[in-house]
Order: structure tokens, then C-alpha cells, then sequence
């Protein structure tokens, strides 16, 4: 683990390794293997801490977290609070910028089959929860969330709307 940061009250840092069999370079990329690989190690660019049963848990990815004055706040966790709301289906969070150039979470929601929630209600359903910086300042509905052909969330496409 690597660059403690506070995370819900764990510590939690970049995940970082260094075995025989990992990659040693990008094919023809010598910029992104300088990235990749720092001081002998490889840098994953995922996020997580060491639980107390001694196992590591990812939490996030470092692109994903989102810092807000000051604060960091996991996309994840925030997603799979949202994803707790009956009427939600699934959910994807992003950092963005409001008028004064501060970054909060927006987050794209794809409802449940049937269900009606307004952005209102699911707004209260996470700041009930949550610590004010965390909730989402902005809850889009949309039909699908864009994803790739494996079925990960395409987050750069939602970060440009």
C-alpha cells in the first residue's frame, strides 16, 4: 500500500506490487510503462486497504475517486449506496465541477423496471446516510449507463456530458 489516504475511517492507499510474472512494459509505450512501473513496483491505480481478516479489498480506482475540497470520496461506495434504493437499478458516480470550480459527485442512474423516484427523494435517501460533502449535487435518469462489451461502466463518457 502506498500514500495512506483517509477513506470512511480506514486507511486505504494505491495498491502497488512487485512479483516475477507481473508485466514489465507496455508494448511500444515507454511513457505509460515509466507510469506503470515506479521505484520496482507496479503501480495498479486501484485503491484499498487491508481488512482485519488480512485480506486486501479494492475500494475504488485512483481516476474514480473523487476529491472534493479537501475531502476524497469513492465513486463505489457511493454507487452501491445508491444502488440500495429500491427504485434503482444501478448507478454510476463521476466527479464535476460546479460554478465556483469545486468538484462534487454526479451520479447517472438507471431506474428499476417499473419504478419512479425523483431526484429529490434519492437525494434524501443518501444524505441520510452519508456525510453532506458525499451525497450527489446532480442525479441524472438515465435509460443505460455506457458500457463495454464486458459490461464495465464507460465512466469517461459520462465525465463529458
Amino acid at each position: 500500500m502506498d500514500a495512506p489516504l483517509p477513506h470512511d475511517g480506514r486507511t486505504v492507499g494505491e495498491v502497488v506490487m512487485r512479483t516475477p510474472w507481473l508485466t514489465a512494459s507496455y508494448v511500444k509505450d515507454p511513457e505509460r510503462s515509466a507510469e506503470l512501473w515506479r521505484s520496482g513496483w507496479l503501480h495498479s491505480g486501484d485503491v484499498g486497504f487491508i481488512g482485519p481478516d488480512g485480506y486486501l479489498q479494492i475500494t475504488d480506482r485512483i481516476k474514480d475517486v473523487i476529491k472534493s475540497g479537501g475531502e476524497w470520496i469513492s465513486s463505489l461506495d457511493l454507487e452501491n449506496l445508491i444502488s440500495q434504493h429500491p427504485a434503482v437499478l444501478e448507478a454510476a458516480v463521476v466527479g464535476h465541477e460546479d460554478a465556483d470550480g469545486l468538484t462534487k459527485p454526479r451520479a447517472f442512474v438507471v431506474r428499476a423496471p417499473g419504478a419512479d423516484v425523483e431526484v429529490a427523494a434519492l437525494q434524501a435517501f443518501v444524505k441520510a446516510r452519508l456525510a453532506p460533502f458525499k451525497y450527489p449535487r446532480w442525479i441524472e435518469f438515465v435509460d443505460e449507463l455506457p458500457k463495454t462489451a464486458t459490461g464495465k461502466i464507460q465512466r469517461f463518457k459520462l465525465r463529458g456530458r
